[in-house]
């Protein structure tokens, strides 16, 4: 790689995010390990990237709070410079009940992950792109934008919104050669199913084609691709992260 390029991940103490973070580190990126509550967790995430040689440090920040926002990225440009590769991972707890027990707060919570803070970090990070004539941003969809679920509904209209913004937001600043992509993983067990029965482990595995669940590594490899610079023609694009269980 030619420049260390700089990355931030948003939600990087555990699950997809850390997977995430820990492949960038190991490509070369400098990595911005963003974490809300979790500091010891994101921090062992940034000392392991180090201890095999790569660069990254881990920075607090509610995303969903324009302040915090403002704050993290100012750090990291007193750090290393300007972010040039956001991927937006974080996300919060998700709800599955019928239509009739949700609140409105339950679909503004799934907003505010999923929309509000994209929209803060983008709007921070805009000019700096422009300005360098190159960005990436790497969005964390799910497949339930093709394949729907019931009793998902705050989840899955945040997350096609989300897919809304990548496709406009492609359109809007390709002109400056910033690429805009999504991935969108199937059901992928992290830290937060802990609690998943194994039946419904079992069922979803059954009507996956390639028989199996992925794991984060698998999204991390595709963040990996996306965030290479012989990938900067791609953009507007989802890329489903699931054993063909959709198209």
């Amino acid at each position: 790689m030619e420049k260390k390029r700089v990355v931030l991940v948003t939600g990087a103490a555990r699950g997809l995010g850390a997977a995430i973070a820990r492949r960038l580190g190991k490509d070369g990126f400098r990595v911005a390990v963003n974490y809300c509550h979790s500091q010891n967790l994101a921090d062992k995430v940034a000392q392991g990237i180090i201890a095999e040689g790569g660069e990254a440090k881990a920075f607090r920040a509610d995303v969903t709070n324009l302040d915090d926002v403002k704050a993290m990225l100012a750090e990291i440009r007193n750090t290393w410079g300007s972010v040039e590769i956001l991927v937006n991972n974080a996300t919060g707890p998700q709800p599955e009940r019928p239509l009739e027990e949700y609140s409105w707060q339950d679909f503004a919570d799934q907003i505010d992950f999923f929309i509000k803070a994209p929209v803060y970090l983008m709007q921070e990070l805009i000019a700096p792109m422009k300005q360098a004539r190159w960005g990436k941003v790497i969005n964390i969809g799910s497949e339930v934008t093709e394949n729907y679920r019931p009793i998902f509904s705050p989840y899955i209209a945040a997350k096609s919104a989300l897919l809304g913004l990548t496709r406009t937001w492609a359109l809007e600043f390709g002109p400056w050669n910033i690429a805009i992509n999504s991935i969108a993983p199937g059901w992928i067990p992290t830290e937060r199913h802990s609690d998943a029965e194994s039946a419904d482990l079992e069922a979803y595995r059954a009507k996956v084609p390639m028989g199996r669940q992925g794991v984060p590594e698998d999204v991390a490899s595709a963040a990996s691709y996306l965030a290479r610079e012989e990938t900067n023609f791609i953009s507007g694009q989802q890329f489903c992260v699931n054993g063909a269980n959709t198209f």
